[in-house]
Formats: C-alpha cells, sequence, structure tokens
C-alpha cells in the first residue's frame, strides 16, 4: 500500500493499484473564509495544495473512488463537489449517503458495517467529534479500516481518544493508524479532534501499529502544530513509529 497526504485530512490510499481519495478537500487557500465559532481572523484552508491545479485534475483523473468520513467542509468541500467526476464511485457511511446523492453523485457505494469492493474489505468505525455540546453539535462522524489479505489501515477521522476507539483497534488489529492531530478547538468547550496527549494514547494502546498523523497547520482552530506534537512523541520515545506526516509527502506503508 501507498499513502500521500496531500493536505489536511486529504489522503490518497493505494491499494493493490486502486487509488482511494479520502475526505478531500481541494479548494484554494483562504476560500472557505473564517471558521465560526472561533476568535480566529484567519481564512482557511491556510495553505494551498502541495500542487498546482493541472497537477490536481492529473492525479483526480488517476483516482477510482472516494471515501468521505463526514460532510465537514474541510473533508467534502464545494471544490471537490464540483471537480470530481459525478460517476466515480464515494465511500461513505450511511448516515450521508443521500446528502452525497442529493449532490449529483450518481455511485455511492453505503457502508454499514463493513462490505467488499474491489477486493478490499472496507469497514466503518466510529467516532466522537468533541464532548458535550459541542460534541452534538459538530454531528456523526465515523473512520475507516480498509484491509486486503493481511493488511490493514484503520483511518480513524475526526475523533477524540475515547474508549470506542480502543475497541475499534482491539477489533481490526490494523497495522498502520492514521489519527486527525492538532487539537482543534472552539472558543468554547474541549478540543473536537486528538491532542498530543490523544495521540500518545493511541500509540501506548496498539503498540505494534504505526501511527500517522494529518490535519494540522491548514485549519485555524487547530492549537497544536506539527513541531508540538513531533516534540511530545520524542519525549515518549515513539519516534520510530509515530510520525508526523508534511503536506504532499508519500510513502510505502510496511507491513
Amino acid at each position: 500500500m501507498k499513502l500521500q497526504l496531500w493536505r489536511n485530512a486529504t489522503l490518497l490510499l493505494n491499494i493493490d493499484g486502486i487509488s482511494i481519495l479520502v475526505d478531500p478537500m481541494l479548494g484554494e487557500k483562504g476560500f472557505m473564509g473564517k471558521i465560526p465559532m472561533t476568535d480566529s481572523e484567519l481564512l482557511n484552508p491556510l495553505v494551498d495544495l502541495p500542487f498546482n491545479k493541472e497537477e490536481l485534475n492529473k492525479k483526480l483523473r488517476g483516482i477510482d473512488a472516494v471515501a468521505v468520513t463526514h460532510l465537514h467542509p474541510d473533508h467534502w468541500d464545494a471544490t471537490a463537489i464540483e471537480l470530481l467526476n459525478k460517476n466515480i464511485p464515494i465511500i461513505c457511511s450511511e448516515a450521508i449517503s443521500e446528502q452525497i446523492k442529493a449532490q449529483g453523485f450518481t455511485s455511492v457505494v453505503t457502508v454499514n458495517n463493513q462490505l467488499q469492493w474491489n477486493n478490499i474489505e472496507i469497514s466503518t468505525t466510529k467516532g466522537q467529534h468533541g464532548t458535550g455540546e459541542i460534541g452534538e453539535k459538530m454531528g456523526i462522524v465515523n473512520g475507516f479500516v480498509f484491509k486486503t489479505g493481511n493488511k490493514s489501515v484503520y483511518i480513524a477521522g475526526d475523533t477524540i481518544w475515547y474508549d470506542e476507539i480502543a475497541q475499534e483497534i482491539a477489533q481490526h488489529q490494523p497495522q498502520h493508524i492514521i489519527v486527525a492531530g492538532g487539537a482543534a478547538t472552539f472558543s468554547v468547550g474541549d478540543p473536537i479532534i486528538m491532542t498530543s496527549e490523544d495521540i500518545i494514547k493511541v500509540c501506548k494502546y496498539a503498540p505494534e501499529s504505526t501511527v500517522w498523523v494529518t490535519h494540522l497547520e491548514a485549519v485555524s482552530h487547530c492549537r497544536e502544530d506539527r513541531q508540538f506534537i513531533q516534540a511530545k512523541i520524542n519525549e515518549n520515545g515513539l519516534e520510530k513509529r509515530c510520525f508526523v506526516l508534511n503536506d504532499g509527502e508519500e510513502l510505502d506503508l510496511h507491513f
């Protein structure tokens, strides 16, 4: 398998020659504007994609499917809706399938719990996008486990660490876990995605897994940057199996 981080949560996962684009936010720097319920005046996303429009269009022509964890605009934006071929398979949970169909996509692959698609076993996983009232307002989110043969990758999605994440790891036993870091926080309430402490908990709960950190330095409500998280990884002696991805970075996943 190969993995490339484009920006934020947007990933390109290649499984046995099948390319799956995860959570596409494809708009230009600043197109989303300010994030509500924050004190920041910065326009989002904070950075451009790591390639130009011509390269983006070429990459999109090579994609076999798109997987969407939830419909927040930093995971599924207006530009993605505009640019993606309306006939491309969109893999998603039942909770958001009708909304995606209403946006004109004709091949929505709904995953209730688990299904086989092109010899890939795809499972949806639970997530908690914050706590209390904020968590309720953020709505339903999920992650995915992609498995082929004895190879498995767990994309946790926008979630904090909580008991269900431990249960998903225990159930699926993924060799690779991709988490959303950055400790994104609104003006009120607790973080809505993983803090560095949460990431360390993932590593300690899954000592046989390699952990990859995304969702960094692209949206203004994130409180922890790459340097901060890397320092925490180093402090805990986890630098050999927990890695902070850079935008555009491409790598082979070893099993």
